[in-house]
């Protein structure tokens, strides 16, 4: 099992807390992403690291976003055993729209990786490097993102899913602004 303590993740449950940036979360993708590939072998057409820790230098989550793309959105639950020998639990197609989730830490505890499976050049593949790709490139919009982000998180402590809502208008104009829906 891969060393996620030594990386600095690790999230409870449902919660929100923001750590200072770790050089060491680069680390901790490629080391997963290289499990996922030998995992998933030809149905991971693509692995990207998503989500605040592929941001440089920004505060974020303790917790490792990895997007994986396959042809076909509805081959997702084709992926749960594979993902389930590497230490990945199923958590579904219902929680976001076009988006298989896929959990790791400690069950029902904590969250050190979050994988999203999703269509590869689909909407949400286009849209969530869209969105990476808009605040690699601005570190001022990136900054921008992580004072809101500092805001939600005091005010959101106990609820991710209303951080994550109140995260959207932004996320929107930045993907709008570049060029996508």
């Amino acid at each position: 099992m891969r060393d996620d303590a030594s990386f600095g993740l690790g999230l409870k449950n449902l919660t929100v807390s923001l750590a200072a940036p770790n050089k060491l979360w680069n680390d901790a993708y490629e080391s997963e992403a290289e499990a996922i590939r030998l995992a998933l072998g030809d149905a991971a057409l693509g692995i990207e690291h998503v989500g605040s820790t592929a941001i440089p230098d920004i505060k974020a989550k303790p917790i490792i976003d990895i997007m994986v793309g396959i042809k076909r959105f509805e081959d997702g639950p084709k992926l749960v055993g594979a993902m389930e020998a590497i230490g990945y639990d199923y958590a579904g197609k219902d929680i976001v729209p076009d988006d298989h989730i896929f959990g790791r830490g400690i069950k029902g505890e904590t969250r050190t990786h979050l994988v999203h499976v999703v269509e590869y050049h689909g909407y949400h593949w286009n849209r969530m490097l869209a969105f990476r790709d808009a605040l690699r490139a601005d570190p001022g919009l990136a900054r921008a993102y992580e004072r809101l982000k500092v805001g939600l998180a005091d005010e959101h402590a106990d609820s991710r899913s209303e951080y994550t809502k109140s995260k959207r208008e932004f996320i929107d104009k930045v993907v709008a602004d570049a060029g996508l829906p």
